[in-house]
């Protein structure tokens, strides 16, 4: 959990910073779709589930870029964390409720769906908010609605908006033409990630998709 504080007088975006941080205090959302027509049937032939690959996917895309990992440390300094782990959501059917379960990210994404089942199989039952203690300041969210293929979302924070790493929903897959269609939104704050960072992780996480091998085991 290594936390980088930036100095803010030699940063080169300590105007952008400041503008959208305390003049026009301003965060924004994105949703496009990923297409997924190459990798759904890889993971489904290799026995891994979709949602902790997509979760995979993310996690690696957001360890990649500094912008993605901005935080503020304990005493208030702004920075980035050397690397993030997801924090996501599971649903209860029998009550319609949810809970929040973090998992270590492994580079490896067969390590990391062990690990992703083994916290399902432990906090899974669990129907507290937070089950699975002791989580981690290095931490991202990721939420999913798996009941429908949506084409925005937009979230509404009131924590003065000082909430600077991404926020991320996954919808419900769905057919287009010949393609299988992931809807994805991800909240940025404007003082940390521009339009430009937001479309270079679609971007990443559709290369991803496409070139399943680089990442995916043969086997």
């Amino acid at each position: 959990m290594i936390f980088h504080p930036i100095d803010l007088e030699s940063w080169s975006r300590k105007p952008y910073f400041e503008h959208y941080l305390h003049k026009v205090r301003c965060t924004y959302s994105m949703t496009a779709n990923i297409d997924m027509t190459l990798l759904l049937p890889e993971l489904k032939s290799k026995g891994i589930k979709l949602y902790p690959a997509v979760i995979h996917m993310l996690t690696t895309v957001v360890n990649r870029h500094i912008e993605f990992r901005m935080s503020y440390d304990p005493d208030g300094n702004v920075g980035y964390w050397e690397s993030m782990s997801p924090s996501y959501t599971i649903f209860h059917d029998d009550d319609k409720t949810f809970s929040s379960i973090w998992t270590d990210y492994h580079k490896d994404v067969r390590e990391f769906h062990h690990h992703y089942l083994a916290d399902l199989e432990v906090y899974g039952g669990i129907k507290q908010f937070t089950p699975k203690s002791n989580e981690p300041p290095n931490t991202f969210p990721i939420s999913c609605l798996p009941w429908v293929s949506f084409t925005g979302f937009n979230l509404n924070i009131y924590n003065e908006a000082t909430y600077l790493l991404p926020i991320f929903t996954i919808g419900k897959y769905f057919s287009q033409a010949d393609s299988i269609l992931l809807p994805l939104a991800v909240q940025m704050h404007h003082a940390v990630c521009d339009g430009y960072h937001a479309s270079m992780l679609f971007q990443e996480l559709q290369m991803l998709a496409d070139d399943f091998a680089t990442w995916l085991p043969a086997r």
